[in-house]
């Protein structure tokens, strides 16, 4: 949990750094583009996901031997992804920052800050590879030293390239770029370590052709899964940009209190993902059932601390964010919508960690289409409430992913453990 609450920090520096400044302009420009590139990696985070899930389940299952495929295969995929990604940057920048309808002040800020970031690419991609593959391995220590790591270095780097040299948006792109950057080395070292003693795999096992088969089936679910779930956050920032600069930067204040409640049950997510893999590998019902109630009594545990947090404190973490009075009197107005977005979310979380950890991919691909189509409808109907109508609808949204995957779940544990099988 401590390791993946580090995951927002990035954005988070860079948009108090920014809004040190005191621009709204360019606090605009890096919220729009923190979203963007969240949203974008974020489509992409199936290497973390099925790396653990893949990793866990052959820990489970006593194949050991497997464990070092799961992150090499992981690494092959994330750095033709992110090459890709680099060679189509042109039409990515102006295809996304025109459709989030920013000013043209805003998307020219915007537009510098993508040009320099996207250069992460590889590096962010397989981080996630080498990250998910070592909680997989309940590793997770080791996982939170890396992502401290990464924070430690792009906070040092963004203070300095941003206030000290006033490199401004500029500077708290390239900040990201070393940080992800030196995470991958460590990432490396630590797996090299790891690796120590083992015998070198043979090329027909990383490339067996039914493994890879399966990895990509898995992957492509998960990958439309959080396509329609980024949908979801790009359309909630496209209309907060069209309601005007002030709106759009209130609401990149806010969204980070969100993303790092978000990330923090996301940890919970993380052990169900692990706990939940390995036990299906095992067979072990009784431990996968058990693994299931402990992540959803922790998650409301610790949703109800966040929550008390954000009430209690919010005002001071949004002064902390930004020195306009006019975007701290905005954010106040709206506090009160993040702070029920913990308790909402407990489900949805939970439920995401434990079908990605049995490789429940298929169904969580379609409850989440499903959810998408409920979304719309919320946002639809709550349109005469402005703001705060499109922050309820993307609280409703939570309040769907979570359910919908509550209810299929019994169907699903009796499919993955039928009587014969389990112990």
């Amino acid at each position: 949990m401590v390791a993946n609450l580090t995951t927002p920090l990035l954005g988070v520096v860079a948009t108090a750094a920014i809004g040190r400044l005191g621009d709204a302009t360019l606090l605009g420009g890096v919220a729009m583009t923190s979203v963007i590139f969240d949203c974008l990696f974020w489509l992409f985070g199936f290497l973390r996901m099925s790396t653990l899930a893949f990793t866990a389940q052959s820990l489970g299952a006593g194949h050991g031997r497997e464990v070092p495929a799961h992150l090499l295969r992981g690494l092959i995929v994330a750095g033709a992804v992110g090459l890709l990604l680099i060679a189509l940057q042109a039409p990515l920048a102006s295809a996304v920052i025109g459709a989030m309808g920013g000013s043209d002040a805003v998307s020219a800020a915007a537009k510098s800050y993508f040009t320099i970031r996207i250069w992460s690419a590889p590096l962010v991609l397989a981080n996630f590879a080498v990250l998910g593959w070592l909680v997989g391995q309940a590793r997770a220590t080791l996982a939170l030293g890396i992502q401290v790591a990464i924070n430690l270095v792009n906070i040092a780097a963004t203070i300095t390239l941003v206030l000290w040299f006033d490199f401004g948006i500029t500077g708290a792109a390239i900040a990201a770029v070393i940080a992800e950057g030196s995470g991958l080395i460590i990432g490396l070292i630590v797996a090299g370590w790891l690796f120590r003693g083992v015998p070198p795999l043979p090329r027909a096992a990383l490339f067996d052709r039914d493994k890879l088969r399966r990895m990509f089936a898995v992957n492509r679910d998960i990958m439309i899964r959080t396509a329609a779930l980024i949908t979801v956050f790009l359309f909630f920032t496209a209309q907060g940009a069209r309601s005007g600069d002030v709106i759009l930067a209130t609401n990149s204040v806010l969204n980070n209190f969100l993303m790092v409640s978000a990330f923090f049950l996301d940890g919970l997510a993380n052990a169900a993902e692990q706990l939940c893999g390995r036990t299906l590998g095992a067979r072990d019902r009784a431990g996968f059932v058990a693994a299931t109630r402990l992540v959803i009594l922790w998650g409301f545990a610790f949703a109800i601390v966040v929550s008390a947090i954000y009430a209690f404190a919010g005002p001071q973490l949004i002064d902390a964010m930004t020195s306009s009075p006019e975007l701290r009197g905005a954010a106040r107005d709206y506090l009160w919508l993040v702070t029920l977005a913990p308790l909402l979310g407990v489900f949805a979380f939970a439920f995401d960690g434990i079908f990605i950890g049995a490789t429940w991919a298929r169904e969580m691909r379609n409850l989440m289409l499903l959810s998408l189509v409920l979304f719309f409808a919320g946002w639809f109907a709550l349109r005469p409430f402005g703001n705060t109508g499109l922050w309820l609808a993307l609280l409703l949204h939570y309040v769907w992913r979570g359910g919908l995957q509550a209810l299929r779940y019994p169907a699903m544990l009796r499919l993955s453990f039928p009587p014969m099988a389990t112990r």
